[in-house]
């Protein structure tokens, strides 16, 4: 089969024309807020299992094809999709998905994708600066710096940096299997990566254990060190203490300067997930939400939330590098020949060989916009936040817990938990608005998260307008 990429172009133009005119008509809202159908339904748009069989989609098919996917899927740019803590791409980093897509430099071994490592080297050093540490140097020497890995996602992040923190404490593990004394001790609120990558290391999900937290799930950094010691009371030892920054459910971080503190009084490796908000450090107005988070062993850090990344894009990030290439004790001689000076291979350092591009997107944000814009924008939106959720405690009958951190925000309508799911989905299933929703201490909460720069004030107050009325079909039957 040949491929002349002259034959592709007409059908790429296609392509861009469609996805700009759909994008334009989200960003108006023009079109609905959520794609979400039923699978049957979806099956019979796109004719997919007959696409399979046969082939043969042309031009002007594939035209029909893309505008039924585009509808069906969700719909990110529209102001009042403040569902999900998935980014709103910004054009420069979809551009290099395309780059990606047409180049297909797989780069865990330098020799696969030299630009893509080139990149990653400059990205990974850039993201240990931001959180304090030091960069490595082009030549290794003596001196320790830190160090780190992209990968395709936090939650391949978090087992990575884990398996780290175990090799820390018990270098045998990878040999001989995992001993059956480690802990982890994780806030209540963990993502549910942690206890899936305690599960993967043979520690079994049992071996993790809730630190102690006052309102809303925050750990209380008074209860970390006895928690600690009661795990060494029991002739067993602490893996990593983990800490939040912030929460997936609340938005809320945990005190890490107070947790840091504790975990190098004590030689504990300490964690920090911070998929979502360890974007707060390119702003000096929001960096003081993770103040301390230098003081961590290991930090995750994902690019495709707020950082207007398409996924995937994270990263596995460490104070002290020999601890990155501790974290996998293996050898693979037909693609690894040993780093010098003139290469960089992530391959020593990540679960994948087959690795995309990932540095190329986040790359092209900071190349076109600058630093300091995307600072900008993650400020405006946490300000959106709080702005918004006194907007939303103003509104009779409406109940906001806590004043938000970030750009995640929680509320209630009435006090009923089933109603609370009941508005959220049928607000999506109309196309009205698309948002989440929580349990969190002992309730069901309404979610918001606050992505989109288009999103303002009179979408708050158009979403109100939609859950009262919502509300109200639904106690007549009638959503």
């Amino acid at each position: 089969m040949t491929q002349d990429i002259q034959d592709f172009e007409p059908v790429f133009n296609d392509a861009v024309a469609r996805i700009t005119a759909h994008i334009s008509g989200q960003q108006r809202a023009e079109t609905p807020a959520s794609g979400y159908a039923p699978l049957r339904d979806i099956l019979k748009s796109l004719d997919a299992q007959r696409w399979i069989r046969d082939g043969g989609m042309d031009r002007a098919q594939f035209s029909g094809f893309l505008e039924n996917y585009l509808k069906h899927s969700v719909q990110l740019h529209h102001p009042m999709h403040i569902a999900h803590q998935v980014a709103v791409p910004d054009y420069p980093a979809a551009l290099a998905e395309m780059i990606t897509g047409f180049m297909n430099n797989p780069m865990a071994v330098y020799e696969m994708g030299p630009s893509a490592a080139a990149l990653e080297f400059v990205i990974v050093n850039w993201m240990v600066e931001k959180i304090g540490w030091q960069p490595r140097p082009l030549k290794v020497g003596t001196a320790r710096h830190g160090g780190g890995v992209l990968t395709h996602g936090g939650s391949l992040a978090n087992l990575t940096c884990l398996l780290a923190a175990r090799a820390n404490i018990a270098p045998e593990a990878w040999r001989e299997g995992a001993p059956h004394d480690l802990v982890v001790l994780a806030p209540p609120l963990s993502h549910y990566s942690v206890e899936r990558a305690v599960a993967i290391l043979g520690l079994g999900a049992d071996a993790v254990r809730p630190l102690q937290a006052v309102a809303h799930g925050v750990v209380d950094p008074a209860g970390v060190r006895e928690a600690i010691e009661a795990v060494e009371a029991e002739g067993r030892r602490c893996m990593a203490v983990i800490a939040n920054a912030c929460t997936t459910a609340t938005g809320l971080h945990d005190p890490l300067r107070e947790i840091g503190a504790v975990c190098q009084e004590t030689s504990t490796w300490f964690h920090v997930d911070g998929c979502h908000g360890a974007s707060a450090l390119l702003d000096t107005r929001t960096a003081g939400l993770v103040d301390g988070i230098e003081l961590a062993d290991s930090v995750v850090w994902d690019a495709h939330k707020m950082l207007q990344v398409p996924a995937l894009c994270a990263a596995a990030l460490f104070r002290d590098d020999t601890h990155s290439a501790a974290a996998f004790q293996q050898a693979a001689s037909y693609l690894a020949y040993g780093e010098d000076v003139d290469s960089y291979d992530s391959l020593p350092r990540a679960v994948e060989c087959t690795k995309s591009s990932l540095a190329l997107k986040l790359f092209m944000n900071l190349a076109w916009r600058g630093e300091a814009a995307l600072g900008d924008f993650i400020h405006a939106r946490y300000t959106a936040a709080r702005e918004f959720a006194a907007q939303i405690a103003a509104r009779p009958g409406f109940e906001v817990p806590f004043e938000p951190e970030s750009n995640i925000l929680m509320f209630r309508f009435g006090d009923d938990d089933a109603l609370m799911v009941g508005i959220r989905d049928a607000m999506m299933r109309r196309g009205e608005a698309h948002i989440t929703s929580a349990e969190v201490g002992g309730k069901r909460w309404l979610r918001l998260t606050v992505m989109n720069a288009l999103t303002e004030a009179a979408h708050i107050d158009a979403l109100l307008d939609l859950i009262e009325h919502t509300a109200q079909r639904l106690a007549a039957g009638a959503a």
